[in-house]
């Protein structure tokens, strides 16, 4: 039943990407003139990534990977939305960066690829990737198939403490299952946290872009808590070299933030809290 939900994920994912980049400018020139995707977090934890096979999970319109391809890696994107990789084929034709695109459910991508000869040096994910899986031990089975020996896994996400809040600051959601129900079913849908992002940054600014998006289909997503993720992890037969918490993130969620620097930080009077999470896994083997 889980397994059937990523369908209606799929709709509400094609609406809001193409209202997400509504309000992300010319960015094909933007590639162009040499601009990235990649945060701090995430590019301490990739590496040197020059010659390297990635593959990346859930890359959405596809800008962090062409931002990976840019690093000098050969560069692989799986999306579950249509409008998403569209768009990210578009966007590496008209940037002039290679990367190959597919359009498929992570889990049957997977499947099939753990059949064929190539394996890859990376698999990435990132930012809102994690909550959309229904099976953390499958989903990591079959990363730690396609890998190659001493292959690595880098994942950057928002962390699981952050997403009990709501908007107001009051615990609301689940942390994790801890083994029984962890679905979020949302009758709104997938959002346009682009623009709320944009919002945030600059109150009072004309908004690029579609105003006030209403996504038609309902999305469903799943709780899940460190615990849940690093065993899944190594009951794939990954070794575990980094999980690192985060304070502060390049992105923010929630409304009331304060942004310093180039990083968002929980609302004044609050503590400390994690914000992001980020994990170096690696399939044991020679080492080159």
């Amino acid at each position: 039943m889980r397994r059937g939900l990523h369908e209606a994920n799929r709709r509400s994912w094609n609406a809001a990407t193409a209202a997400h980049n509504t309000h992300k400018g010319d960015q094909a020139r933007f590639f162009r003139e040499g601009g990235t995707t990649l945060h701090r977090e995430e590019l301490e934890l990739l590496g040197d990534l020059s010659g390297q096979h990635v593959l990346h999970l859930q890359c959405n319109s596809g800008q962090d990977t062409l931002s990976l391809a840019r690093l000098g890696a050969t560069v692989t994107g799986v999306d579950i939305s249509d409008t998403a990789i569209e768009f990210a084929r578009w966007l590496s034709a008209e940037s002039g960066i290679p990367a190959t695109f597919y359009r498929a459910d992570v889990y049957d991508w997977l499947a099939v690829a753990a059949g064929l000869p190539e394996r890859y040096d990376l698999v990435f994910s990132s930012y809102g990737a994690v909550c959309w899986l229904f099976d953390l031990k499958s989903w990591a089975a079959g990363i730690s198939a396609v890998l190659k020996p001493s292959g690595r896994l880098v994942l950057v996400d928002f962390h699981p403490v952050w997403l009990i809040f709501d908007d107001a600051w009051v615990p609301r959601y689940p942390y994790s299952g801890f083994g029984s129900d962890n679905l979020l079913a949302s009758e709104e849908g997938v959002g346009d946290y682009v623009a709320f992002e944009l919002r945030e940054r600059a109150p009072g600014q004309p908004l690029p872009g579609v105003e006030e998006f209403k996504n038609p289909h309902p999305a469903y997503e799943f709780c899940w808590g460190i615990g849940d993720l690093v065993t899944a992890i190594l009951e794939a037969g990954l070794d575990l070299e980094q999980l690192r918490e985060y304070p502060a993130s390049p992105y923010t969620l929630r409304p009331g933030m304060r942004l310093i620097g180039d990083r968002w930080y929980p609302p004044p009077g609050l503590p400390a809290i994690p914000l992001l999470f980020g994990i170096r896994a690696v399939r044991p083997g020679e080492r080159t």
